[in-house]
């Protein structure tokens, strides 16, 4: 009897108004996320000012990164096991509430608490995105998709700073987070009024409950979280608040790395039930695509990162207009995103993007490499197209890599896999390029502004130079930050030939479906999942 229910069993994958309805939210959602994480970074200021918390500045960004990065892998296991629709909607709405929390909060810990609340929503998210396209369409038609969801993911990115700026000077940074509220409403209705497809049958939702200890890998878990919340503690501290030899630094990397080697160990005895199968990790596609990923987000990160110090420090700008001079990385990010999808799913090839994406960013830094306090908008806006066109080329090939290869009961694991690892690569390559950048300004300041003292300059703040250096000095000193940021494009140009050696391990796949296998036009309405008709 069993069997024939499992024989009967029949993923049917959404068409017309419910389909869109379904990318629709999943997109909206994500671009939510990617949104919260970077809107925040133009309100710090006035919110330590209002809540006279400087002390507190660091805890703002990185409650929100410590609880999203340590729960992306769970949040795979959640979606294995429980519906793909309400799991989604119960990650949303501890993303809402914690966007409220911050919005309505009293005082800096209500915020941090609210930040942390919303990280724990977010790590679900954009996992749970992927896993409604791959749920939603058969995969040769996922790319375009992907790629549109991956492009939204950007857009947010870069979008966070000026809707942060303009709402801070204009109206109040409780609005940075009263935003995600409304957009949430249709999010909510969309994904709500609908029901999302199982990619495979799943068991009651009680049987998994009453196994969660061991179905879920709570123990994995357990283990997991504390040492992802010390590693990342080190990161945000080191060389701010203590010193990188410091017993506290030394302390959280050791105590990280003690449990992540018994969790490793674990997870080799859980088999395929743990959090993070190695049977999923030993695949290729796996740690080819992860390894890319890892150095690639450090790409899109010291971009975003350290243009708009060129920009405010170097050219003066305001930090609205610092997001304005970012439009064409975004223009053309999105654009590449969405046309590489689109070509993907249309030729059915994806390593010729990953190649061409990461060179040109390459190519990209290179470029950024040669500005100048001087440099003509030309110049600046020709480097940003270049740039933009490689980052939005390469941005969802991993992704797409990863929809084509894993099967469909593995997907949402692996994709939390994949998100915290890439997380892991954004995290170390912004601290990397700090220290890179703090060490150039203590030699070059001195070099190029011998009567100013390097640690006053540093002490004051990117947005502060012009406030402690004046007169024949202050060209100087502009100078000095220039060729620390041009440094830091220097490695921007080995990560990026990191990610093109590693992306050429992705192998060459044709993701389209065979000719067998099409039923029309249309490609198949059901695919077999583990010998089961879906």
């Amino acid at each position: 009897m069993k069997g024939s229910e499992e024989e009967s069993y029949v993923h049917e994958f959404l068409t017309g108004p419910k389909l869109y309805m379904a990318l629709a939210g999943a997109t909206l959602a994500c671009f939510l996320v990617l949104l919260d994480a970077s809107i925040i970074a133009t309100a710090i200021p006035q919110i330590t000012t209002d809540f006279k918390s400087l002390s507190d500045i660091g805890w703002y960004g990185s409650a929100y990164q410590l609880t999203s990065s340590a729960f992306q892998p769970f949040s795979g296991k959640i979606y294995a096991h429980f519906s793909t629709k309400w799991s989604f909607l119960t990650f949303f709405f501890l993303f809402e509430l914690g966007s409220l929390l911050c919005a309505a909060a009293q005082d800096s810990v209500m915020l941090i608490v609210g930040r942390a609340v919303a990280g724990i929503g977010s790590s679900g998210l954009i996992n749970g995105g992927l896993t409604i396209v791959s749920a939603c369409l058969p995969v040769h038609k996922q790319p375009a998709a992907t790629g549109i969801l991956i492009s939204f993911c950007q857009l947010g990115i870069a979008l966070g700073p000026i809707l942060g700026g303009a709402f801070t000077e204009y109206v109040s940074w409780r609005w940075c987070f009263y935003i995600n509220l409304p957009i949430g409403a249709v999010v909510g209705g969309f994904i709500g009024l609908i029901g999302i497809p199982e990619a495979t049958r799943k068991l009651p939702v009680r049987q998994v409950l009453g196994t969660a200890i061991s179905s879920l890998d709570l123990i994995g878990l357990g283990m997991f979280v504390p040492s992802a919340v010390m590693f990342f503690l080190a990161l945000s501290w080191g060389g701010n608040d203590y010193a990188w030899g410091s017993a506290t630094i030394i302390g959280l990397f050791c105590g990280s790395f003690v449990t992540i080697v018994i969790f490793l160990i674990w997870e080799y005895r859980k088999g395929d039930a743990a959090m993070v199968p190695f049977s999923i990790l030993r695949m290729r596609i796996m740690w080819s695509a992860s390894s890319t990923m890892f150095f690639f987000q450090g790409v899109l990160f010291c971009a975003n990162y350290y243009l708009p110090i060129y920009y405010q420090t170097v050219r003066g700008k305001s930090p609205i207009t610092s997001g304005v001079n970012m439009l064409p990385i975004v223009m053309f990010q999105v654009f590449m995103a969405v046309v590489s999808g689109v070509s993907v799913q249309k030729f059915g090839y994806y390593l010729p993007f990953v190649i061409a994406g990461t060179s040109i960013t390459a190519i990209g830094y290179g470029l950024f490499s040669m500005l100048e306090p001087s440099s003509s908008t030309g110049h600046w806006v020709g480097y940003e197209v270049v740039f933009g066109l490689g980052a939005g080329c390469a941005g969802a090939m991993a992704f797409i890599a990863m929809q084509s290869a894993i099967p469909a009961a593995q997907i949402s694991v692996a994709m939390g896999t994949l998100l915290f690892i890439q997380n892991l690569g954004g995290a170390i390559w912004l601290t990397i390029p700090q220290i890179i950048f703090s060490s150039s300004l203590r030699t070059t300041i001195p070099h190029y502004a011998p009567d100013i003292d390097a640690r006053t300059v540093i002490a004051a703040g990117a947005n502060s130079v012009r406030e402690v250096v004046s007169g024949a000095d202050l060209p100087g000193v502009l100078k000095a930050y220039n060729a620390s940021i041009n440094r830091v494009m220097y490695m921007g140009v080995g990560i990026a030939c990191a990610a093109f050696v590693c992306g050429w391990w992705m192998g060459w796949k044709d993701v389209r479906p065979k000719k067998t296998e099409e039923e029309g036009d249309q490609g198949p309405k059901s695919e077999k999942v583990d010998g089961i008709a879906v």
